[in-house]
């Protein structure tokens, strides 16, 4: 559903995208404040745009590029301390599949500074930043900046030498080494739609997408809550027990309405509680950490076994009979206490799943606690207010039996399957490989293929009822988890399966991948004699090809003035690929576009492939820097030059943007940028040969 969404969105906002404005979603201004003579607080203040987000100083080595500042060396002040932000959002970066601090809509720095001039003087220095909206981040940029300071008439008149700060260089150099890991990082954790879009107001996050469908996600789980052994049989119980007033029938719907609400406040308080407790303060370390993560990996596997009758898991009777006397009372109290009774008697089948909600939202924000309570006890309070509203409904309800059960065995192999990606994230963290993707496939395809044979009758467990038959509803839920199984099984050799892309580790992850092996054997025969290979359509070898690839095993170039120079020797026009290590949507482009075969032809045939990175961080020999046309500022790195390139040729600095040149650099159609539509991106490859050959004649 969110993949239809979003490609319906991206159809309406095409045609702004394809010509959209270079971005500039921070603005900065700088100020002073000087109480006293003797110090100054210097502020850097950060405006940023709707949708978008800075990132803090304090950002994790294998994040993405933090805030930096670095003051030029003065004797004129010294700086008092580090720079200082405000309190940053805490929550998970979908970019960057990890916990991560940024600021949205405003940010203010402060750094003190002890003035040492009797003189007025200027303080002069260098930010470098990051910011990310939900759909792609932009390469780190550079801010100069200056600020006034006035003298300290209580200085000596020897200024003393300043603290050493760090030079505009020295921090360019440190983001240097960070940004090409740190990109490509974002690649890694994308998920289209499902990412949640960090840089919105408070006011926003309500409608967050990511918010909504685990609301959702936690409302469906709240319904399977109700068809459970321990929850639906009390339905008609508790529901009776409020219509026992003949008397006055609006007290006793006023009474199940109070029912209703306390279920869900209790649900939600208990989140609320899981959020304030461990959400955003323990958030990196339930994210990151390998212990968490074994830990809630067990838990998964005692909620299984629980759910498939190995064992129940109760609560303390003398806490359940508690609540019962206390519901014994009546009255919009015993109502209360009714509801949290059930919340009680109902754990051992709504605590699995109510665990599982928790663990799943405790690593992220400290909001998705809450929604997820709220979502679940808002469908697990709806069946028993609706039917106290209208109890002629109870005599349309099914009986429990041996179904109920069913339910909760289906819903205990979820468990187990939903549980191995907590391991899952443990093992690619720590590099242990104890559950490669093959491995991890294999898991899943076995516990989805005993699925579909217990729904079948094949498998019983050991309350279970006997199943003289198998029911309509049985046969079309096991042709569907037959069908998923067989949809797994060509993944074990390397097949993307690119629906369960969040779910399995990545294809990197893959040991024995059959499309790689053909491919060298193909080679290895060719090079032996037993057939010829396709002839290479590289003019020369490509620079920065040793560490730059092309998907597809596509030939090419990462370099513009080598690329030109190939065009104009074998006369064909330039395919330009403006892309980036972090790019999301760049790699959607190439895994769901570029590997159709019509378009992989066209662009073998008839282009000279050329990606430019416009986030490489690898610096050039001094004789290759460019001073920018567009800035004024010297560019000393692959990125640099090639995201110069982009702006000042074409006016636009996202990613990916796709432009068609003839072999004198001169545009053959409209530049394109992200739309998953194939028969587009073919008619716009068709255009670009269409007018080379037309100028040609």
């Amino acid at each position: 559903m969110k993949k239809i969404l979003n490609s319906l969105f991206l159809l309406v906002i095409f045609p702004v995208i394809s010509f959209s404005q270079i971005l500039e979603p921070i603005t900065w201004t700088f100020k002073v404040e000087q109480s006293k003579p003797e110090e100054a607080t210097l502020l850097l203040i950060a405006k940023i745009d709707r949708g978008w987000h800075l990132y803090s100083q304090d950002i994790p080595p294998k994040g993405p590029i933090p805030t930096t500042f670095s003051f030029t060396k003065s004797k004129s002040y010294q700086l008092d301390g580090k720079v200082l932000e405000q309190k940053p959002i805490l929550e998970n970066d979908a970019q960057f599949n990890m916990v991560l601090k940024f600021f949205a809509d405003k940010s203010v720095f402060k750094q003190k500074i002890k003035v040492l001039n009797k003189k007025d003087f200027v303080v002069k220095g260098v930010l470098n930043f990051m910011c990310c909206d939900d759909k792609q981040c932009l390469p780190p940029t550079d801010v100069e900046f200056e600020f006034n300071v006035k003298g300290n008439p209580n200085a000596s008149t020897e200024a003393v030498t300043a603290t050493p700060a760090a030079t505009p260089d020295t921090a360019k150099a440190d983001s240097s080494k960070k940004a090409e890991a740190a990109i490509a990082k974002a690649d890694s954790g994308a998920k289209k739609i499902e990412q949640a879009n960090l840089g919105k107001t408070d006011a926003d996050k309500a409608a967050d997408q990511s918010l909504l469908w685990f609301f959702l996600l936690s409302f469906i789980a709240g319904l399977a809550a109700i068809i459970t052994p321990c929850v639906f049989p009390m339905i008609p119980m508790t529901v009776t027990f409020f219509m026992h007033d003949t008397t006055s029938k609006r007290k006793a719907r006023l009474e199940a309405l109070v029912y209703g609400l306390s279920i869900v406040f209790i649900y939600t308080v208990i989140g609320t509680l899981v959020a304030v407790t461990l959400g955003a303060n323990f958030a990196n370390f339930l994210s990151t950490h390998w212990i968490p993560n074994v830990f809630f990996f067990l838990i998964f596997m005692v909620f299984a076994a629980s759910f498939l009758g190995m064992f129940e898991i109760t609560l303390p009777s003398w806490i359940v009979n508690k609540a019962d006397k206390q519901a014994d009372k009546g009255g919009y109290s015993g109502a209360f206490f009714m509801a949290f009774t059930l919340v009680l008697v109902s754990f051992s089948c709504t605590g699995p799943i109510v665990g599982a909600i928790l663990v799943k939202s405790a690593g992220g924000a400290l909001v998705m606690p809450i929604i997820g309570m709220l979502g679940f006890s808002l469908a697990f309070a709806l069946p028993f207010g609706l039917f106290a509203f209208f109890p002629s409904w109870l005599h349309g309800l099914p009986k429990s039996g041996g179904w109920l059960n069913s339910v909760k065995v289906i819903l205990g192999f979820l468990e187990l399957a939903l549980g191995l990606k907590f391991l899952s994230i443990a093992d690619q963290t720590y590099h242990w490989h104890i559950l490669d993707r093959e491995v991890y496939l294999a898991f899943w395809i076995v516990i989805f293929f005993l699925m579909g044979m217990y729904l079948i009758g094949k498998l019983k467990f050991n309350h279970d009822s006997d199943l003289p038959y198998v029911s309509v509803p049985r046969i079309i839920m096991a042709i569907i988890v037959f069908s998923f199984v067989v949809y797994m099984v060509p993944g074990m050799w390397g097949a993307p399966l690119k629906a369960l892309s969040g779910y399995l580790p990545p294809a990197t992850y893959q040991d024995f991948d059959i499309n790689t092996i053909v491919q060298k054997e193909v080679g290895s025969i060719n090079a032996s004699g037993g057939g010829s290979q396709p002839a290479s359509t590289l003019c020369e070898t490509p620079k920065y090809g040793d560490f730059l690839k092309l998907p597809h095993g596509l030939e090419g170039y990462f370099d513009y003035k080598q690329a030109l120079a190939c065009a104009k020797k074998q006369n064909k026009p330039i395919f330009i690929d403006f892309t980036g290590h972090g790019c999301v949507n760049c790699r959607e482009m190439e895994a769901n576009v570029w590997s159709d075969p019509n378009v992989l032809k066209r662009m073998r045939e008839n282009y000279i492939v050329t990606a430019l990175y416009v986030d490489d961080k690898t610096e050039l020999p001094e004789n290759e820097w460019i001073t920018s046309a567009y800035d004024k500022k010297v560019k000393k790195t692959i990125g640099k030059i090639f995201a110069d390139l982009q702006i000042t040729r074409f006016n636009v600095n996202s990613q990916p943007y796709y432009v068609l040149l003839d072999t004198s650099g001169n545009l053959l159609s409209s530049p394109r940028a992200y739309d998953l539509d194939i028969d587009k991106f073919i008619k716009f490859l068709d255009t670009g040969t269409a007018a080379f050959a037309k100028q040609q004649k």
